[in-house]
């Protein structure tokens, strides 16, 4: 393998490695955070917060009707847009990797469409990553793609070579799927690598090019920097080798870390605006990892023009935008409020998985913040204030700012269709004012009860504010076998019991998530 196409591997390797390793220490930090944040005091006069936010925040209008069959659809609209983008990133990709790899040569269909079935495969894991797939689903589908692909592959071959096939199927998606595999598949690195990874990308370049300009200058290529060396040498004599080079390696980082963090600053407002959503980056995120090994592939024969590899990704705004236009719109949407029992973090976040993912199609989602769904709710915005140290700002310090922070509440489509999901930040001391606010804008609430018990103050008041609403309103809660019912009945007799539709839900599994959905949307 020459320099140039290591490079672009060691560039790769190092960037998903730096930003996996980020993204673990982040999260880590951010929850550590939020408990901080959540414990916090109270700033202000807390008499008659209650009434005062509830008085102050708007009522919620009424939602346009949206059935399950609409939801249904809507996830298929979704699904088929994904299959034709990946259809023609597959297509151009094959394209031009003919194209560089045997210039001058005139483009045979039938061959350049089985390379594009090669190139398929990311389709597998952008759908895994959309919908929510388990791992042990995701690479049963990639083996069930692998079979198909590696039985076209025989069929089109003059010659029988088995073995042929399965080196180029392995050459293919090996390492992409590792890098793939290693950002997307873990729950924090898939919720903030993909952020990270440009900024990091930005950094192991500056290292790259230190090690280069210790190269030059021990090279005796220019004799300015030759001479300036001597002159620090009393300084740097003494240090060894490795020291040497661990300082031209980190030293850079100096000069690309302000870029980095515009970088990473712009991205954060791109995704405020609404230019970028976590959707579009994951998928493309998905074809760069692809369309880099084959750019490594030809860069051998082609040098720059590799980078033409990467032209298939203007696809994505472009088709993203075609299918926002034609996506029939709703004048109000539903807003749906989910509660929970916290300290239930994997049974919170596979309800979130199943339920919220697909709700999130038809209607918006507004919830109170807390760690067990971080990996789930946390966005660019959030990680990039977090970095600057202004996460604090987007607390609720007083019941005055509860209707500011409901005004600031996301209630529009991203581009890929989907509504976002707006968290309210609390401390223990506001969270109640919060919850009235969410209460009277939401139209539908899913409480998850499952492990409730009645020293759980925190959802025995919510569910007594829930059944004392004025409002119309629908509330579907999950039970098990650990939740205290009596407590939980108890705590809504005084309201209108007639609201709750109550599913038990120890095995949450496609039937009920099919209930839950149907309660939700009826």
């Amino acid at each position: 393998m020459t320099q140039e196409p290591g490079e672009l591997y060691l560039v790769v390797i190092l960037s998903v490695l730096l930003s996996c390793v980020a993204a673990w220490t982040i999260a880590h930090r951010y929850r550590r955070r939020i408990r901080q944040l959540m414990r916090a005091p109270l700033a202000g006069d807390s008499r008659n917060s209650n009434v005062l936010a509830a008085s102050q925040a708007a009522d919620c209008p009424t939602a346009t009707p949206v059935s399950l069959a609409d939801n249904h659809n809507a996830g298929m609209r979704l699904t088929m847009l994904l299959i034709a983008l990946s259809c023609l990133l597959a297509v151009s990709s094959a394209c031009i990797w003919w194209a560089l790899t045997f210039p001058g040569e005139p483009l045979p269909p039938k061959r350049v469409a089985v390379m594009a079935l090669l190139h398929l495969w990311p389709l597998v894991p952008a759908l895994a990553l959309t919908w929510r797939w388990s791992r042990k689903r995701l690479f049963g589908m990639l083996l069930l793609w692998c079979a198909a692909t590696f039985i076209v592959f025989l069929w089109r071959q003059i010659e029988f070579r088995p073995l042929q096939a399965l080196a180029a199927m392995a050459s293919e998606i090996g390492l992409s799927l590792a890098f793939l595999s290693l950002v997307f598949l873990g729950n924090a690195t898939r919720a903030i690598a993909p952020w990270l990874f440009m900024p990091a990308a930005l950094l192991v370049w500056s290292s790259l090019a230190g090690l280069h300009a210790m190269n030059y200058i021990g090279g005796g290529q220019s004799p300015f920097l030759t001479s300036l060396i001597k002159l620090l040498d009393p300084l740097l004599g003494w240090l060894p080798w490795y020291a040497l080079l661990l300082l031209f390696v980190s030293l850079p980082w100096v000069l690309a870390w302000w870029p980095a963090r515009v970088l990473g600053r712009a991205l954060g407002r791109a995704y405020s605006r609404k230019w970028l959503s976590d959707l579009p980056v994951v998928f493309t995120g998905v074809w760069i990892f692809a369309l880099t090994d084959r750019a490594v592939m030809v860069v051998d024969r082609a040098g720059a023009g590799a980078l033409a590899m990467y032209l298939p990704l203007l696809w994505i705004p472009m088709v993203m935008l075609i299918g926002d236009r034609w996506r029939p719109r709703r004048e109000r949407p539903p807003t749906l409020l989910v509660l929970r029992v916290f300290q239930q973090d994997s049974q919170t976040q596979s309800l979130y998985d199943q339920v919220v993912e697909r709700w999130r199609l038809s209607g918006n989602t507004v919830l109170i913040a807390g760690t067990d769904l971080a990996d789930r709710t946390l966005d660019a915005d959030d990680i990039f204030r977090f970095l600057d140290r202004k996460l604090a700002g987007r607390f609720i310090v007083s019941p005055s700012d509860v209707p500011r922070r409901i005004s600031e509440l996301d209630m529009t489509t991203d581009m890929d269709g989907r509504y976002r999901v707006n968290k309210c930040y609390c401390h223990d001391t506001t969270w109640q004012d919060a919850l009235q606010a969410l209460v009277r804008c939401s139209n539908v609430v899913l409480m998850d009860l499952r492990g409730f018990h009645a020293h759980n103050a925190g959802c025995r008041y919510e569910l007594t504010t829930l059944a004392q609403e004025s409002r119309d309103l629908r509330v579907v809660v999950l039970t098990d076998e650990r939740t205290d019912l009596t407590a939980a009945k108890e705590a809504v007799a005084s309201g209108r019991q007639e609201r709750f539709t109550w599913i038990e839900a120890s095995h949450f599994n496609a039937s009920k998530r099919r209930q839950v959905l149907m309660c939700l949307f009826s």
